[in-house]
């Protein structure tokens, strides 16, 4: 059946726990794989005695993001990973938010501000401000327009980190409708959940957010499939895919937009769709036969 790396990442004050890990390690090795989780920055890996290495929960790498970059290129190099090395580099900077937009992707609108760049806000709505490279809304904020100083005071300190700032519009609906994640794992689509909004006024960027508030299970639209699918379609190379999520909200329009594409490390809530897991294992099994 194969030796099979879940990659992880150490924990930390600022690193969520996998809930998911545990379980899928049994149940791959119930199905008969040698299944084990593995930090990606562990000493002493020897990545190519594994068929496959499958990123899940290497949540800390948006602020690690050119060390991490270089492990997935290493381990790429030494086994099969998924997802690969190349669909990593391109997927942890956001700024792939402008190229899906570029190939007709409804995508929230964007815009970005590197360091050195002028800082130009939104004189009307809220806005929300966060880095290009990161996971769970660290370091995000939502601001009024009364709030510039202190969103270009937000801005600035991720200069001083090394990042660039993405500058959005609030997307209202979030606060009614919330979020949508649409889960692909092997091709297909797998499940979809909701969740509320994450980004309530007046919280600072750099407070600790819950990154999935009142999650629950959805079934998605047409509108949202196609979406979703018009997404994953316009990823470069059109590369092989073992897993991807798509977070959809709806724009004023009332149509989803895509707000991120997840592809290097999503959670896939299998807490909350444990009837997911054996597609999951099956996927994964077959992906370590064809390494």
């Amino acid at each position: 059946m194969g030796r099979i790396a879940l990659v992880t990442c150490r924990p930390g004050p600022e690193v969520a726990e996998d809930r998911d890990l545990p379980g899928l390690v049994r149940a791959l090795g119930a199905a008969g794989a040698e299944a084990v989780a593995v930090a990606w920055d562990e000493e002493g890996v020897e990545w190519g005695s594994f068929d496959l290495a499958v990123i899940r929960s290497t949540w800390d790498y948006s602020w690690r993001a050119a060390e991490f970059v270089a492990w997935a290129e290493r381990c790429g190099r030494a086994t099969r990973l998924a997802n690969p090395a190349d669909v990593v580099r391109w997927n942890a900077d956001k700024r792939y938010l402008g190229e899906l937009g570029a190939a007709g992707v409804p995508v929230v609108e964007t815009r970005y501000v590197a360091a050195g760049e002028p800082v130009e806000l939104p004189e009307e709505g809220e806005f929300v401000v966060k880095p290009t490279s990161g996971a769970g809304a660290r370091l995000a904020a939502r601001y009024t327009p009364e709030e510039h100083e202190v969103a270009v005071r937000h801005i600035r300190r991720m200069h001083a980190e090394g990042f660039t700032a993405m500058v959005q519009p609030y997307v209202r609906s979030v606060d009614t409708a919330g979020e949508r994640a649409l889960q692909f794992f092997g091709g297909s689509l797998l499940h979809a959940s909701r969740k509320g909004a994450v980004l309530a006024p007046g919280t600072p960027y750099d407070a600790r957010k819950t990154a999935h508030p009142g999650l629950t299970p959805w079934t998605p639209t047409e509108d949202e499939l196609t979406v979703a699918e018009r997404a994953l379609g316009a990823v470069p190379g059109a590369p092989e895919l073992l897993y991807a999520r798509v977070d959809l909200v709806d724009g004023d329009d009332g149509r989803p937009r895509v707000m991120e594409l997840e592809l290097v490390e999503p959670d896939l809530f299998l807490s909350l769709h444990p009837e997911s897991v054996p597609r999951v294992v099956d996927a994964i099994l077959k992906a370590a036969a064809a390494g």
